[in-house]
């Protein structure tokens, strides 16, 4: 357990904010799986202050979250503020999180995300007007500095800490970096060192090994998983039953990965219109088939679904060719849904 600001954490493993992913359907089936934190996927500053429905939307917290972290994006101090603060009022959530580590150019466009790391002085003064202006504990997630030449996240680190932050995410990349590359667990160590409040390591976190060996290596209160959980959400569960209690967790079977897939279409049909659940889907199916038998040719099928019904189709005809080896049944029903 660990403790943001007053939020009691129950473990060390956090769900990583991931764009276009971390809705409330996905939220919630992280939970399940026993993820500590999770993190909504980020929202736009502007948006929030223009009233716009959608990101007005995104900000809905449904109960089986808790404790749940809202991030938002900005680059200018009065409209970050002025979004933090309607987040504090009207978003069921626990944690107010900053992102100033985000590498995409659009984001980068609008001075946010990790262009932010160019101007400490300025994420000083954004960290100190959220603090100031709202009641829920405010975090902020980093990366390592813009580029090689401006690693600057302990300094960083120190402002945000100095603003009042009530802890820290740290993904061991730069920027330029984007998403290759190694990630440096050494940097990360450093920030922890340098600081007293909470550090959350990000970065190359794929197995419960992985999780146990940066909680050693860095000194950081917790790990957050991102990509790892696509289409594997047990890697959650798997982390925290080998750093809470040393126990070794078996792999789904195929049939629990296809269940899964399935239950994670009909959770977002919950919550969005079918057609852009299924949009969704077109990204995560192939996820969920990885490295299951003949899953490519799957996958080229998966990732042109237009409905849950094809969807369902697919993966219970994929099944029954796991089972029986059986093609006929696979190809029958592909060539019945192309025609």
């Amino acid at each position: 357990m660990f403790k943001i600001g007053n939020v009691e954490i129950e473990n060390r493993i956090v769900m990583a904010p991931l764009a276009g992913i971390t809705n409330k359907a996905f939220r919630s089936m992280m939970k399940e799986f026993g993820a500590g934190l999770v993190y909504s996927e980020m929202v736009s500053d502007k948006a929030i202050c223009y009233g716009n429905k959608k990101t007005l939307e995104m900000l809905h917290v449904d109960e089986n979250e808790h404790p749940m972290s809202m991030q938002v994006f900005g680059g200018d101090k009065e409209s970050i503020v002025q979004a933090a603060k309607y987040i504090d009022t009207h978003a069921q959530c626990d944690i107010i999180d900053i992102n100033m580590g985000c590498p995409v150019h659009k984001v980068l466009k609008a001075d946010a995300g990790s262009k932010l790391l160019l101007y400490p002085e300025k994420i000083y003064e954004i960290v100190l007007g959220v603090v100031e202006a709202v009641s829920k504990p405010v975090t902020v997630k980093i990366r390592l500095g813009y580029d090689q030449e401006h690693i600057n996240c302990v300094e960083v680190a120190q402002l945000i800490e100095k603003a009042g932050a009530s802890g820290i995410a740290v993904h061991g990349r730069t920027r330029a970096q984007m998403y290759e590359g190694k990630a440096d667990w050494s940097m990360i160590k450093k920030v922890k060192e340098a600081i007293h409040i909470p550090v959350i390591g990000n970065g190359d976190v794929k197995t419960p090994e992985d999780a146990k060996r940066m909680l050693e290596q860095t000194g950081v209160d917790a790990v957050m998983v991102g990509r790892a959980a696509l289409g594997n959400p047990w890697i959650i569960q798997q982390m925290v039953a080998y750093i809470e209690h040393g126990e070794i967790l078996h792999d789904p079977t195929p049939d629990e990965k296809l269940d899964q897939c399935l239950d994670h279409a009909r959770r977002l049909m919950q919550v969005m219109p079918e057609k852009m659940a299924i949009s969704q889907m077109r990204g995560h199916a192939p996820w969920y088939i990885k490295g299951l038998q003949s899953s490519a040719q799957v996958k080229n099928h998966l990732t042109r679904i237009k409905s849950y019904h094809e969807l369902e189709a697919i993966i219970e005809a994929y099944r029954i060719y796991l089972h029986t080896q059986d093609r006929t049944w696979l190809e029958k029903v592909i060539q019945n849904l192309n025609q």
